[in-house]
């Protein structure tokens, strides 16, 4: 059972509820939208498909483009909004959504800390980077030892040197055919976290 949701903070976000009876959730925040990253990404649908019968997924769209800080306040809206719902969040997040994730788990307010944070192609920043130290909660970063697309090394050594949990596969930044591998690696480090 799916569910549209308005997700409220002054800018219009739309979302839609995977599986909402569940008593826990994962936000999954979407790749750069000016790119065409939406909440219908086929890795974000991958994660909440393999998140099945028992953890929601809210999947979200940013509101209109504001050079990363507005998608990051979309972010932080839906978790808060997750939070107050769900006994349990956990943030999901691919390509320029898994830094908006990071960003967003680094500065999350007490109350709506998530369990557990898990990435996909991150890029390396120096914000991004630097946001690693600051979240407090398990991290897994995956990323694809082919991705030229964004420099996914320096997140990775960070991650490596905090102890998170880091993940290879042998793939380029999009992971074609690899739908059903990353969904069930995301949704077994999140599930595994209240």
């Amino acid at each position: 059972m799916t569910e549209r949701v308005h997700v409220p903070g002054g800018r219009r976000v739309v979302a839609t509820l995977d599986r909402p009876d569940a008593d826990r959730a994962v936000v999954a925040c979407p790749p750069h939208p000016q790119y065409g990253g939406s909440r219908s990404d086929r890795r974000l649908r991958a994660v909440s498909d393999a998140l099945a019968p028992d953890v929601a997924c809210l999947r979200f769209d940013y509101g209109e483009w504001d050079e990363g800080r507005g998608e990051r306040a979309d972010a932080e809206n839906a978790l808060r909004w997750a939070a107050d719902r769900f006994a349990s969040v956990a943030l999901f997040g691919y390509s320029f959504g898994a830094g908006v994730a990071l960003r967003t788990a680094a500065s999350a307010d007490p109350d709506a800390t998530p369990a557990a944070v898990s990435v996909l192609a991150p890029p390396g920043d120096r914000a991004v980077v630097a946001a690693l130290a600051d979240v407090d909660c398990p991290v897994q970063i995956v990323y694809g030892d082919r991705d030229d697309t964004v420099d996914w090394r320096p997140v990775v050594e960070r991650a490596r040197e905090l102890g998170h949990a880091v993940e290879a596969l042998p793939a380029d930044h999009h992971f074609l055919g690899q739908d059903d591998r990353l969904g069930e690696l995301a949704a077994s480090f999140l599930r595994g976290r209240r």
